[in-house]
């Protein structure tokens, strides 16, 4: 099944590498930012959330930006410096002491990761056809994870509250890593340029629109509302909502809380291939919907594990509900950016993935905002009943997408489509 998951290119292959290796270098520092910030250096539960979701406005302001200068520019050009940048700011998380630090580095990892989800998606259609980009996208997810799994149980052993220098450590480790794509991008001079666009009889280029054009994509338009209530409810929740829902409500320790994010990647290396398997010839929208219920029943176990803080019930609760959301994970990871770039126009394409980053922007404010002050200030309870019946209304905009989407679109025509690599020009 792996063999079968692997796209055809060698490019594909080796962005893919650098993918795996890199999110190992991401997984040090994942489970432990919230910990880090607020039990060794000292920062209040709000601050370390208005922090995180500071970053998050960021990357919303920045996004589009991105897009407009991959279409114009091509995605190497924008990749390179970002891959930079971002490691600049995770690295210099290490020197934070006081509140204004935690906002400098967050500005720093916001203004090189902006351009990074839609950049990297757009070189990645590049150098894959259509009838793999799903299985491709999916194969991404779990290299990123079995990433980010190595790199949890190797920070879960090397951090220790007591020693802030353990954390310092692995957040300058992670901020190397974040270079090692930008190496591998420089090693294939030839792919990430810019779009060749159409030509009219005349000989000038065929207007391309903006983002007025992507906003008027209906379909589109349905798929980032659902998006982005899936993000609020799902990955926006996981780095500060269920990180302090696990420590502050259900009393796990911080290992419990690295085990249950290795437990997570572990979940999605194991069975994500099986799903890959499954989708193909399915119903893309229908398992957008699946991953809506997933979600809601992870965080209602969850919840229930803050019935009975500080027990081993307490802890197996934070482990199931990590697994659970993995299986979500898994069905959303693949078919999200396959629907977007199924729906791009090729001159476009770095805007439609642009609005899809932006989706997860938006998400970084409105998560982290209000999981920290309601579980901060008591209310766990109030976070589980909204993270839940967020994720059952993206159940319903989920089946309300398959009817304006063709069966191509949709997943259920597979007729192959060549890469789009030959249009690509310097």
């Amino acid at each position: 099944m792996f063999r079968a998951s692997l796209p055809s290119r060698p490019e594909a292959r080796r962005l893919l590498l650098g993918t795996l290796l890199s999110t190992v270098a991401r997984g040090l520092t994942l489970p432990f930012l919230f910990v880090y910030l607020h039990e060794v250096r000292g920062l209040s539960a709000t601050t370390v959330s208005f922090a995180v979701g500071w970053m998050g406005v960021l990357t919303l302001a920045l996004a589009p930006v991105g897009g407009s200068l991959i279409d114009r520019f091509g995605a190497r050009k924008v990749l390179l410096p970002g891959f930079l940048i971002e490691a600049v700011g995770v690295g210099s998380i290490a020197l934070v002491h006081e509140p204004w630090h935690a906002y400098l580095s967050m500005t720093g990892v916001a203004l090189g990761g902006a351009v990074l989800w839609s950049g990297m998606n757009t070189v990645m259609t590049s150098v894959t056809s259509e009838p793999e980009r799903q299985k491709t996208f999916g194969l991404n997810f779990t290299l990123v994870n079995l990433g980010i799994g190595i790199g949890g149980l190797l920070s879960g052993v090397i951090v220790d509250v007591a020693r802030p220098a353990s954390f310092e450590l692995v957040y300058v480790l992670s901020g190397i890593g974040n270079i090692i794509p930008a190496i591998i991008l420089l090693t294939m001079p030839h792919i990430g340029h810019r779009v060749a666009r159409a030509q009219q009889e005349d000989g000038a280029p065929v207007p391309s629109g903006g983002y007025l054009t992507v906003l008027r994509d209906k379909p589109f338009r349905r798929l980032i509302a659902l998006s982005l209530v899936l993000a609020i409810c799902g990955y926006a929740q996981m780095e500060i909502g269920f990180t302090a829902y696990a420590s502050t409500v259900a009393d796990v320790s911080p290992k419990v809380i690295g085990a249950a994010f290795a437990c997570n990647a572990l979940t999605i290396v194991s069975v994500q291939l099986l799903v890959l398997r499954w989708l193909e010839g399915r119903s893309r929208a229908l398992g957008l919907a699946g991953t809506g219920a997933l979600f809601a029943a992870s965080w209602a176990v969850l919840g229930i594990g803050g019935l009975v803080p500080g027990t081993v019930a307490a802890a197996g609760a934070v482990l199931t509900c990590a697994v659970i959301f993995s299986l979500g994970e898994t069905m959303m990871s693949p078919v999200m950016p396959a629907i977007t770039n199924a729906l791009a126009k090729p001159e476009l394409r770095g805007r439609y993935n642009a609005m899809g980053s932006m989706v997860f922007g938006v998400s970084g404010v409105i998560g982290p905002v209000s999981a920290g002050p309601l579980i901060g200030g008591g209310h766990g309870g109030w976070w589980v009943a909204l993270v839940v019946g967020g994720s059952l209304v993206a159940c319903v905009l989920a089946v309300s997408l398959r009817p304006l989407l063709t069966p191509a679109q949709d997943g259920r025509d597979l007729t192959p489509v060549e890469p789009e690599l030959a249009t690509v020009k310097a």
